[in-house]
Parts: structure tokens; sequence; C-alpha cells
């Protein structure tokens, strides 16, 4: 398996090597040179497998010559026995032919486990064996940079820079990430939002200078491995629903559009899916362009599901890359144009297209609140605000009542007390057994103003468990 970059000038590389790279040298997003494809009758095959082994059967064909099948199978179970529910991950039902997908049952409590977990892992696999030492860069919205943080801090050859919005990030989502412990391990809490964090680890990764020779590694969604990962879920959960027999649809709390091209993958992989939701809040950039064709800047706007407060969505161009017949040049060009301009469209039929599969639609904090509550009276289950929004978008915007419509459900509640306070539901959260003393915790972490200088004069200061680069 070999990758290409969406913009089609940097070197094709294969999974080992995509992997330590993240961002391509062109500044584009890996994806796989051709994606695989399973039949029906092997899809149906795997329907009564644990998920570390459905796991293997769709990853297999991604790391394939990179790592030896006993090792990656290995690998996978170590990283899915850390799951506090048996199932890895189960299905709530709501009501008829409606069902959460329940991905909090990780380490950190939200779906950036599912990745992070096997990514932590890979990393020291591949390290130990090159006998190499990395810096690790992420920008987090807040799930992405605890999940990051307790999936590699046992690195041996790995030093952790995770940078997070001051003061926009809820308290659990901080404490997750800074109280944890270890030399090599630097919280960096930035005077500014998320979108100017990822911008800042994305002009690290451009030019890697500062860091001496040192490489950088990406832990957000930029990374393939973390695509490749999400995937998997989509076909545990249409197995259980009659798939592939029958089609699903699913409905994705989404930011920075990583979980939901993971369904767009899955998918074109041969999983029979009939629709896509991409569900957001008030900072709608994806919602626009899919309702719209209007991929324009607008205001970020803080609100109760923080995770998504993002105004420019990296995978997108993952998505365009598709949308232009993998023309890397085109893409190139289309987002240098919207770095000027702040400002992206595409062709009438590129853009129906993407229609044939995708509906979208933004949620305010009113309403998210108002469905916390409702679902919480109709079912007795308690939902965070971002599982909110995908559950309102999945009702407005499901095309087939009888077709089986899933939400994913990214984080726990007890992350988002504020939100489930917020919609007056008056059940006591309590934060599970090992995380029972998080507010107890010390915490360290670090506050820098938004500039890009002083983030990559901190990293070259503190890397190298301490030790100047």
């Amino acid at each position: 398996m070999r990758y290409i970059s969406t913009r089609g000038q940097a070197p094709a590389l294969n999974f080992e090597d995509v992997l330590l790279a993240g961002l391509a040298s062109d500044g584009g997003l890996y994806v796989p040179e051709n994606l695989p494809r399973f039949t029906q009758e092997q899809i149906a095959s795997w329907a009564d497998l644990p998920y570390h082994e459905l796991a293997f059967n769709v990853m297999r064909p991604f790391v394939t010559d990179s790592i030896p099948d006993a090792d990656f199978k290995q690998i996978l179970q170590e990283t899915y026995g850390v799951f506090a529910h048996s199932a890895v991950a189960p299905l709530r039902q709501l009501d008829s032919n409606e069902w959460v997908l329940e991905l909090f049952h990780g380490p950190t409590l939200a779906f950036k486990d599912f990745a992070l977990q096997l990514l932590g892992r890979l990393l020291d696999y591949f390290l130990q064996k090159r006998g190499e030492r990395v810096v690790i860069m992420g920008a987090t919205s807040g799930d992405t940079g605890s999940a990051a943080i307790e999936g590699c801090r046992r690195c041996e050859n790995v030093d952790i820079f995770i940078l997070h919005p001051h003061n926009r990030v809820s308290e659990v989502q901080r404490r997750q990430m800074t109280t944890i412990m270890g030399e090599n391990i630097h919280n960096i809490a930035i005077e500014g939002n998320f979108d100017d964090c990822q911008e800042m680890v994305k002009a690290s990764f451009a030019d890697q200078g500062f860091l001496k020779g040192t490489r950088l590694v990406a832990v957000n969604s930029i990374n393939w491995a973390r695509i490749m990962a999400q995937i998997v879920y989509y076909f545990h959960a249409a197995l259980q629903l009659g798939g592939p027999a029958r089609s699903i649809a699913f409905s994705v709390p989404t930011g920075n559009f990583g979980d939901i091209f993971a369904g767009y993958l899955a998918r074109n992989m041969g999983l029979p899916i009939s629709q896509l939701v991409v569900a957001t809040n008030r900072n709608d950039i994806l919602h626009r362009f899919m309702s719209g064709n209007q991929y324009n800047k607008d205001t970020l706007h803080p609100s109760l599901s923080p995770s998504m407060d993002i105004m420019v969505s990296s995978n997108f161009e993952r998505l365009l890359f598709d949308l232009h017949g993998r023309n890397g040049a085109l893409v190139a060009e289309l987002l240098g144009e919207f770095k000027q301009t702040g400002k992206l469209s595409v062709a009438e039929d590129r853009w129906t297209e993407a229609r044939k599969l995708f509906d979208s639609l933004a949620v305010d904090d009113e309403q998210t609140c108002t469905t916390i509550a409702n679902v919480y009276a109709e079912t007795g289950e308690l939902l965070d605000p971002h599982t909110a929004i995908g559950v309102h978008a999945a009702r407005e915007c499901r095309r087939s009542l009888s077709t089986p419509m899933v939400t994913l459900g990214t984080a726990h509640p007890v992350k988002f007390p504020d939100a489930v306070r917020e919609a007056g539901v008056g059940q006591e959260l309590h934060l599970p057994a090992h995380l029972s003393d998080l507010f107890e915790r010390e915490e360290r972490c670090t506050v820098l103003e938004n500039s890009l200088a002083a983030v990559q004069q901190f990293v070259a200061a503190y890397g190298n468990r301490g030790k100047p680069l």
C-alpha cells in the first residue's frame, strides 16, 4: 500500500513513513493511492468477530508490508483491551431504528481513544525498530489532547507537546491533559482559539528547522493512522444492525471532518452506507458547504460543544481531493485561494455529487440542551452536547425511517457538566473510578501568547525530556 498527497507534489510513501510524516512535504494530507474494497460476503463473514479481530481485517490492507500480521494482531488486542466495555463500542437504542454508538468507553472517555491508543502503540513499535526519537506536536479543541497524552505517555522515544485554546475547553477536558505528569509531556494553553493552535501545528510541520534535526510527528487527524482506525467502528455498527445485507445511515458530530470522512471511506470500501449527516454547532462552515456550496471562514464562537468549535476543517481537504478526481494540483490551487480570500466553492456538479451522500445541520446551544433534556426524559439516556447535536441532526435530516440511523456518541456526558446542567437534567454526574480524583490532582500547564515563534521556542527548549534539542 502506497500513500499519496492531496496536493500532488510529495513523494509516495509506505504506511510506516506516512505514520511518522503526518503532513506531506507539500502541505497536503496523505491518502491511500488505491482504497481496498471488500465484497459483501467478506464483510458478512466478520459479523461475530470481537472488535480487535474486526479491526485487523479492516485495517490490514493499509499496513501490509509494514507490520507482520502477528505483531499487528497483538498491537490491536492490546489497544482495545484497555476499553472499559467488553463490546468496545456498544450500541444503545433510542427509538425505532434509531441508535447511538457509544465510542466513549476508552481511557479518556472520548472517541479519540480508538485511534490514539493505537497510534501510541504503533509509534512505539516503529521507533523502537528504528532506534529513533521524535517530537509529537498536536492541537486540540478538547478531546484529542488527553487521548494523545494517554496513548503516548508511556512511549520511550516520544516527547509530547499539546496546544489547546486557553479557557476554551471544559474543566474535565483540561484536567485530563494537565494532570498527567511526565518529563516528556507538555501542555501549552494558547491565548487564542483552536484554529490558531491548528495553524501553528501545520506551520511547524511545514518548516521543522526549529527542531534542529528531530522529526515532528502528528497526532491530529491529519495523520492517516487516525482516520484508518476510525473506519473500523462503522463496520462494527453496521454488522450489529444487519449489515451488509441492509444499508445503514450515520449522523456524525464533527468539526474537523475526520470522523465522518472515515465513514465516507468505509462506504467506498464496500460497506452499504446510504447517508452521512454532518452534525455541527454554530461554527457551521461544514454545514454551509454541504447545504449551499459555501466553504467560507467566519467568526469562531465558543459553545457548549467545544470540541466542534473549529472554523477550518483540516480533513475536508481529503474530500476535496476525491471530488476533484484526485487532481492534487487543482486542490492546491483551491486551497491557495482559500488561504488568501477565506472563501471556497466547487463546481456545481462536484457539489451535487457530494450531496448524494451527505446531508448536514447546524445546531445551536439552545437546541442542544433541549435534545439532551428530551432524550433523557424519553429514554433515561444522558447525552453529551456533541452527541445531542448528532441526534438532533439525525432526526431532522433522516431520509428513510426504514433505514437504521446511528449517531456516533463521541464523548461521555461527565466531560461536559455545564451543558448537562444547562439542559436542566438533574442527574448527578460521576467520573469513573480511574478518574475519580481528577479534581484533586496537581495540574501542570504553560500559558503562551498567540505566537508561532513563542511556541516553537518552547518546544525547542523543552523537547528531549527537558533537554535542549
